[in-house]
């Protein structure tokens, strides 16, 4: 790209004008809100309009992170700024004109605690410039901040358990109503993400406040099982309160972010002593409201997203992340059993890895169980009900000590960003698997554009799809030399029939 006139860099958008800045032969706008901020009398309430402006925003800088304690996470090896006005959303752009790209609108990770837009894995100059996309990066609401159920305190106040949820949505609907300035197409968003990022674009295909704002999803590293029942909600907002000493919400207003993000953390101890959730951590978005009135599956039983592409999957060894000492034998029959499998589980997963011991038998485990299973559940429904789905698996495994295939180490291979910070020391030393990246970037650009990504479709074996042509259950695995494997996943299947 030719360098550009500053009078080019100023967009005018629905809240008012706004000045951006070319960086790398793209156009970036960052920091613009795109809702109130969440403050005062608004913290705790769903998102609010955006104030309008008259003159020129500077919008050259990313805005704040959401309120946060440290993750200790790959993505953010920095300390990361924060505010309560953290409702912002960043553009990346190959130009501003009459072309109406496809977009790309990225949905952080971060086990909705942690994370924001900004992360440099997240860059999304490869995909403007190779892909001639539209990238938007966002941040919401995180954390008791963000999914605390208070409907007891109110009407305003209803939808608490998912205001994250509803962060996002305001998001899309900002993008529905701008992106065209920007040199988008509203009428061809892909949604995306991974980790939470992934549960939220699930979350988002099933919430009927969401339906008409994407035509197409990626999720990576997860699905539509991330969420909390109403009673489970309850009582993660019952633990807020006793760890902060309030019973009313003039009380809960007039504690400072700070205290709010500790007193989470206390609670989040207490919940995992009481065994709630069954895998699903605290502060996670609460079903029985507006946003979601069942559980995200349900609500996709009915075919809220059966008209939605969708392309998905986990990585071979996600759990190796969270799982890095040993598992003594005790300790995996706990994990099988807190799933709901005891010792059968346990004998199951012996059968299929013979030579494995306890702790890698555990990280394989919990690899299916809060990854792998998910997705196939939700592939199979979809390809039950004929709706256009792509599985894959992420195998190349790290340098790195102990990490093989882990949870995130897809993400600089999709975005194209392995020299980005933190990343080397996640891959770890050696030549970079470049040719991976490349083919992973082109797949994922290939549907963001509207077309398949280069493998056939997850197809159930039934009457209608029973040719020779036909692939069954087709997964692409991506790896230095990648391959395509039909009903490789039978096995797993097998092993966790009737567990949820």
């Amino acid at each position: 790209m030719s360098s550009v006139a500053m009078t080019d860099l100023v967009v005018e958008t629905t809240q008012g004008p706004l000045s951006g800045k070319e960086k790398a032969g793209v156009l970036q706008f960052c920091g613009i809100p795109y809702a109130a901020p969440p403050v005062g009398e608004l913290r705790f309430q769903r998102a609010q309009p955006a104030a309008p402006w008259r003159h020129v925003r500077d919008c050259t800088r990313f805005g704040p992170a959401a309120p946060q304690l440290p993750s200790g996470g790959m993505t953010d090896r920095v300390p990361v700024k924060w505010d309560e006005d953290c409702l912002s959303l960043n553009v990346c752009t190959p130009a501003i004109d009459s072309r109406q790209r496809p977009v790309l609108v990225w949905i952080h990770g971060g086990a909705y605690r942690s994370g924001q837009g900004a992360v440099p894995w997240y860059n999304g100059t490869s995909f403007a410039l190779q892909g001639d996309l539209v990238v938007v990066s966002i941040n919401y609401r995180l954390g008791a901040l963000g999914f605390t159920d208070l409907a007891r305190f109110g009407a305003d106040y209803a939808t608490a358990g998912a205001n994250g949820t509803l962060d996002q949505i305001a998001a899309l609907k900002w993008v529905k109503n701008n992106i065209e300035r920007f040199g988008g197409d509203p009428r061809r968003v892909t949604i995306a993400g991974e980790s939470a990022g992934a549960f939220s674009v699930a979350t988002l295909l099933a919430s009927p406040l969401a339906q008409g704002l994407c035509q197409r999803a990626i999720l990576q590293s997860g699905a539509t099982h991330h969420t909390l029942p109403p009673e489970v909600g309850a009582r993660v907002a019952d633990l807020l309160l006793e760890e902060l000493g309030v019973d009313s919400m003039p009380a809960l207003q007039a504690k400072t972010p700070l205290e709010i993000l500790q007193a989470q953390g206390r609670a989040d101890a207490r919940y995992t002593k009481e065994g709630l959730g069954k895998g699903v951590m605290a502060f996670y978005p609460v079903e029985g409201n507006q946003v979601l009135p069942k559980p995200p599956l349900e609500l996709m039983q009915t075919g809220s997203a059966k008209t939605i592409p969708v392309l998905a999957g986990t990585n071979k060894d996600e759990a190796t992340l969270f799982i890095m000492d040993k598992v003594s034998e005790a300790a995996l029959q706990r994990q099988a059993a807190f799933y709901g499998g005891g010792e059968q589980l346990v004998a199951a997963y012996r059968s299929l890895y013979p030579e494995a011991d306890a702790t890698t038998l555990a990280i394989n485990m919990r690899t299916d169980y809060a990854f792998k299973l998910p997705t196939l559940r939700l592939a199979e429904l979809r390809a039950a009900q004929g709706a256009d789905t792509w599985l894959y698996q992420f195998d190349w495994e790290s340098r790195a000590p102990h990490l093989k295939a882990t949870h995130a180490l897809e993400i600089p291979f999709t975005f194209n960003t392995l020299k980005g910070p933190g990343v080397r020391a996640f891959i770890g030393e050696g030549d970079l698997p470049q040719a991976l990246a490349d083919e992973m970037h082109q797949a994922w650009i290939a549907f963001i554009q509207g077309g398949d990504p280069g493998w056939p479709l997850y197809h159930v074996k039934t009457k209608a799809v029973e040719t020779k042509a036909t692939k069954t259950r087709a997964v692409k695995h991506f790896n230095t030399q990648s391959s395509l494997v039909e009903d490789g996943y039978a096995a797993i299947s097998a092993a966790w029939e009737g567990i949820r």
